[in-house]
């Protein structure tokens, strides 16, 4: 199985669950998935999301399961801050920082993002190479961790897509999330009725398009994320969720 595959599928989850809360952020939660490979599990992610008061964090992680391992060690850790902003009865969200760790074989990424949103500033660093870049981004601009944070409070209806701005692989990107339609869902955690929505990620980076992504969001305020499938040169993988605290 493709390491690039497992980290941008999980990562896609990632952005999708911050719709778990949709008028009102919840504490601590935790989301566990397999990874499968058609169909032979090949990983396991984790998900949660922790509230801090004045800030909330988004961890996720993705690990290859061990007979993966044995010749492409897959090991991606992603973390986001949102910054509560605006004053009490009126708060909204901010980016606050964004840091990704990847490791697939032999390939290695540590890259953070530090945002100033007060000025319209994104200050990018590679940590690999020691190198920092200050980029200009548009006012509620989001990582890909926390960007699909500004759907938490919009219906998530057939026919009415919604579009996110946020910056990656250091560029600023529109994009463009696609209501498809509804679906009954059966996984390991039970049996959902879902909404089908399809992302249609442009970035050049780790979300580079190579195929359809689709989820499966619960069809309620809550939208959890139940299933996610990504097509990669050889099949598909599919993210399904087995359990966790929510």
């Amino acid at each position: 199985m493709q390491g690039k595959a497992i980290r941008r599928y999980i990562l896609c989850i990632s952005l999708l669950a911050l719709l778990l809360q949709h008028r009102s952020l919840q504490a601590s939660e935790r989301f566990l998935y397999d990874l499968k490979w058609l169909g032979i599990k090949a990983g396991e992610a984790r998900l949660e999301f922790i509230d801090e008061g004045e800030t909330f964090r988004v961890l996720s992680r993705a690990e290859s399961a061990k007979w993966v391992s044995l010749f492409y060690k897959v090991d991606d850790r992603a973390e986001s801050v949102l910054v509560k902003t605006g004053e009490e009865g009126r708060e909204g969200w901010a980016a606050g920082s964004y840091r990704l760790r990847i490791r697939e074989g032999r390939h290695r990424k540590d890259k953070e993002v530090i945002f100033d949103p007060e000025n319209g500033k994104a200050l990018y660093i590679d940590h690999l190479k020691k190198k920092k870049r200050l980029y200009s981004v548009p006012e509620d601009t989001f990582d890909p961790l926390s960007g699909f944070f500004l759907l938490r409070g919009k219906e998530i209806e057939p026919d009415r897509p919604v579009h996110i701005t946020i910056f990656d692989s250091k560029r600023v990107w529109n994009v463009r999330v696609d209501v498809l339609g509804r679906h009954e869902i059966e996984t390991r955690a039970g049996r959902f009725r879902t909404v089908l929505v399809k992302p249609n990620l442009e970035s050049e980076g780790i979300f580079n398009r190579k195929g359809e992504i689709l989820i499966y969001l619960t069809d309620d305020e809550r939208h959890l994320p139940v299933l996610v499938r990504t097509e990669i040169v050889v099949g598909y993988v599919e993210a399904e969720l087995v359990g966790g605290d929510f």
